[in-house]
C-alpha cells in the first residue's frame, strides 16, 4: 500500500478512509481566495455502496489500495446472489446483485469476468 497526498486523489483511485475501502468517483480541486487549496472528492464505499463527499487538504495523506485482478467464470444466479468460480482454484465466490449493479443483466452462463479483490475479499 502506498500513501498519497490528498490532492493526488483521482477518479478511479481506491483508498482506505475511516476504516473502509472507497473508490473516488469524482474529484474537484478548489482554490478558495482565502486559505489553502483542497481536493473535494466524491467517494463510493466498495462494500455497501454508500456515497460520501470529503475534503482532502494537500498536507493530508491517505492510503492508496492496490486491488488484485482475478479471472472468474459466471456460473449462475441464486436468488439475490450471483455465483462465480475462480478459474485457477475452482473456488466459488458469491456476490450480491446490487453490488454488481446494472451490469448483472448482461451476465451469461460461462462468461469470463475480471473481479477485483482486496485481501482475498
Amino acid at each position: 500500500m502506498a500513501k498519497i497526498n490528498g490532492n493526488e486523489i483521482r477518479p478511479g483511485n481506491v483508498i482506505e478512509h475511516d476504516g473502509g475501502l472507497w473508490v473516488a468517483v469524482r474529484t474537484n480541486t478548489v482554490k478558495p481566495g482565502k486559505g489553502g487549496a483542497y481536493n473535494q472528492v466524491e467517494l463510493k464505499n466498495l462494500i455497501n455502496g454508500t456515497k460520501l463527499n470529503e475534503r482532502f487538504r494537500s498536507a493530508e495523506t491517505v492510503e492508496q489500495i492496490r486491488l488484485e485482478m482475478k479471472d472468474f467464470s459466471f456460473l449462475y444466479e441464486q436468488g439475490e446472489a450471483l455465483v462465480f468460480m475462480d478459474t485457477e482454484s475452482y473456488e466459488q465466490l458469491e456476490l450480491q446483485k446490487d453490488f454488481v449493479g446494472d451490469r448483472a443483466a448482461f451476465l451469461q452462463d460461462g462468461m469470463m469476468v475480471t473481479v477485483q479483490l482486496y485481501d482475498e475479499r
